[in-house]
C-alpha cells in the first residue's frame, strides 16, 4: 500500500489509525530512506497509544520501551539501523515483549 502523506497532521492521523488496530503481540515493520518518516510515525502510533511524553528515536540506544500506565498497550520501539548482521537482533532479546507487547 502506498499512502500520500502531505503534513504531520496526515501522518498523525494514520498512527492513530493504526494504533487502533494493535494487540499485544502485533509487530508493525517500518522500512524506507533515512528522512522518509519513520520515527514521526512511531511517534504518531505511540502517541496515539497513550503516550503523553517525548518519543526520542531509538537511533543510538537500539531499543525504547513504552509501558502500562502510560500507554495502552506496552511498545517496543526498536531500530535495527546500527545492527551490522541479522542474527543481532536476537541479542536484543525481542522475543522477551513478543507475547506482551507491540513491536
Amino acid at each position: 500500500m502506498t499512502w500520500d502523506l502531505p503534513d504531520l497532521a496526515a501522518m498523525e492521523h494514520l498512527g492513530a489509525a493504526i494504533a487502533t488496530k494493535l494487540h499485544p503481540g502485533d509487530v508493525v515493520a517500518l522500512t524506507g530512506a533515512l528522512g522518509a518518516g519513520k520515527t514521526t510515525l512511531a511517534r504518531a502510533i505511540i502517541a496515539a497509544l497513550g503516550h503523553k511524553g517525548e518519543v526520542p528515536s531509538p537511533s543510538f540506544a537500539i531499543l525504547e520501551l513504552y509501558e502500562k500506565p502510560d500507554v495502552r498497550l506496552p511498545v517496543v520501539h526498536a531500530d535495527f539501523y546500527r545492527l551490522a548482521r541479522p542474527d543481532e537482533v536476537d541479542e536484543l532479546g525481542l522475543y522477551d515483549y513478543r507475547r506482551d507487547a507491540v513491536l
